[in-house]
């Protein structure tokens, strides 16, 4: 009986420690760039800071889309409903894309939007990729 009870709590530390690392969340299926598959994950650092990473496959170039646009933006709506863009994605002709950028603000979600510049202050219309909201 208490080998049973032991394992039970090493496993629920296990799966609390495994929850509280990081928190990753897959992109929704896209109408605009349907192949493109990928996930968003956040963690913190020492610091306290938010990490986030995103990897993608099967992601087009933004000159490939109808109509065809520059750049990508990768934004991030905060726990406070600001919404931030956390910078620039690129494609290549692997149709692999990642990012990685560090917030001090907790993200709720990111998205990702075809733009005509890469330091847009608001998110265009286009929405190529959105997570649901983390945990």
């Amino acid at each position: 009986m208490r080998t049973q009870i032991f394992s039970f709590m090493i496993f629920i530390l296990i799966a609390f420690w495994f929850t509280s690392c990081s928190n990753k969340a897959f992109f929704l299926a896209s109408s605009v760039v349907p192949a493109a598959q990928g996930y968003a994950e956040v963690s913190r650092d020492n610091s306290e800071n938010y990490v986030i990473k995103i990897e993608l496959k099967n992601f087009a170039g933004p000159e490939r889309l109808d109509p065809p646009d520059r750049t990508y933006v990768v934004w991030m709506v905060t726990e406070r409903g600001m919404t931030e863009n956390i910078g620039r994605i690129s494609t290549s002709n692997s149709l692999k894309a990642s990012f990685q950028t560090l917030t001090s603000f907790k993200p709720v979600k990111i998205f990702i939007t075809a733009e005509e510049k890469e330091n847009a202050r608001y998110p265009g219309s286009m929405v190529i990729l959105t997570t649901e909201r983390f945990q």
